[in-house]
């Protein structure tokens, strides 16, 4: 078996196990990435923002809303955390980029902590540079494409960096992970590719063609610390909540993702942050680490 056809498995920071990921859409995401046609397929036409929007579109209508309570059910989703009870969605996408009662996921409260910007499964490097192994061995990041500025890339080259990777089945919306200062948001890019490993084992490069957001956050101890938001395939759309300017709280919400899965990127000054053991642990093995928004990603350097 192939490196790109093999289970996703991913290590759960909570039930302190290797567990392996069901892949929502599978088939359809495996043969657009592992099979001549559906890659053929792919550049014709799912990469463009026509198909995301037809797809996203199919998700706003009311039928759509037929979907919620089985996906609830095969994916094992507590409802109880829903600031809204499942009933009250009147489509799909509504579910899909649902708030969560602030108790079900509380921000950790040390003073000299970074929090995870979103749920999901995320991988940690401490100087991005030095990163060998992203999903497949030799893959690096390209920080001059990814954030759009050379001179901007040259000042985080050394930097650490976090992926954070948000499946379907996960919540949808994305936080600050620390206090400070927003500025404006900046659009980059124009595709929609997959941000799964099925498709990042074939080409990581995927994360800075693809449609993303840039926001440099001012912070009193952490320097500038860049957040963004990768859209991906059948991602309708990335909504910026938070107001430009104004102080941000550590955990605060500052936008959500529309249907699909998508991706979050956390970039630090060099010697800022020490990223959580178990997160440098799992990404050292090319393995994600499953952990919750506002839970701790690492201490003040």
């Amino acid at each position: 078996m192939s490196q790109s056809s093999q289970p996703i498995h991913y290590f759960n920071r909570y039930t302190q196990q290797v567990e392996q990921e069901d892949i929502y859409g599978e088939a359809p995401l495996r043969f657009a990435y592992e099979n001549p046609v559906g890659r053929m397929a792919l550049e014709l036409f799912v990469k463009r923002r026509l198909f995301s929007r037809w797809y996203g579109w199919r998700m706003d209508r009311p039928a759509s809303r037929a979907r919620v309570l089985p996906f609830i059910e095969k994916y094992g989703l507590d409802a109880q955390e829903f600031t809204d009870p499942p009933e009250s969605f009147a489509t799909f996408n509504e579910f899909f980029f649902r708030k969560l009662k602030p108790a079900s996921r509380p921000i950790d409260a040390a003073a000299n902590s970074v929090v995870f910007p979103a749920d999901g499964r995320h991988l940690g490097f401490q100087d991005v540079s030095q990163a060998d192994g992203i999903f497949v061995k030799g893959q690096k990041f390209d920080l001059p494409e990814l954030l759009g500025d050379a001179a901007l890339a040259r000042r985080y080259q050394h930097g650490a960096l976090v992926l954070s990777r948000l499946c379907p089945v996960d919540y949808h919306r994305f936080h600050f992970p620390a206090a400070g200062v927003p500025g404006e948001t900046r659009p980059l890019g124009d595709p929609l590719y997959s941000v799964s490993p099925v498709a990042l084992r074939k080409n990581i490069s995927y994360l800075w063609q693809n449609k993303r957001t840039l926001t440099l956050l001012e912070t009193a101890n952490l320097g500038t610390v860049i957040v963004m938001e990768i859209g991906a395939t059948n991602v309708g759309s990335i909504q910026q909540t938070f107001t430009p300017h104004q102080v941000a709280a550590k955990g605060s919400e500052k936008g959500y993702f529309a249907f699909g899965g998508s991706s979050t990127l956390t970039i630090f000054e060099p010697g800022r942050v020490r990223l959580s053991d178990d997160l440098m642990r799992e990404s050292g093995q090319q393995r994600e680490l499953y952990a919750r928004m506002g839970d701790v990603m690492g201490l003040m350097g």
